[in-house]
């Protein structure tokens, strides 16, 4: 079955965030780090992955993504940091 997933990357200094979604975590994370993802997160250097959900419908990885768009900084820190609560750089194998 195909997964889906909304993922929270942020900078080297754990200032900014920015949040999306994809059917390949690895290939997108990958391509956000090469400069070819967004262009904000090429601008800020976005490209540590620190969070992020898996889904089965891809409605509800966007839906998931909007609404996590739409939280105030703090709350979405706080997602974040309970499950990675040293802000560590996730590594996808």
């Amino acid at each position: 079955m195909k997964k889906y997933y909304c993922y929270i990357l942020t900078n080297k200094n754990r200032i900014v965030l920015y949040i999306g979604y994809t059917d390949n975590l690895k290939k997108r994370i990958n391509q956000h780090q090469k400069g070819a993802g967004a262009l904000f997160t090429k601008k800020y250097s976005v490209v540590d992955l620190v969070y992020y959900e898996e889904f089965e419908e891809m409605k509800i990885a966007k839906s998931r993504e909007k609404q996590l768009k739409n939280w105030h900084k703090d709350w979405k820190w706080n997602l974040v940091k309970e499950t990675n609560p040293k802000l560590e750089t996730l590594i996808l194998i």
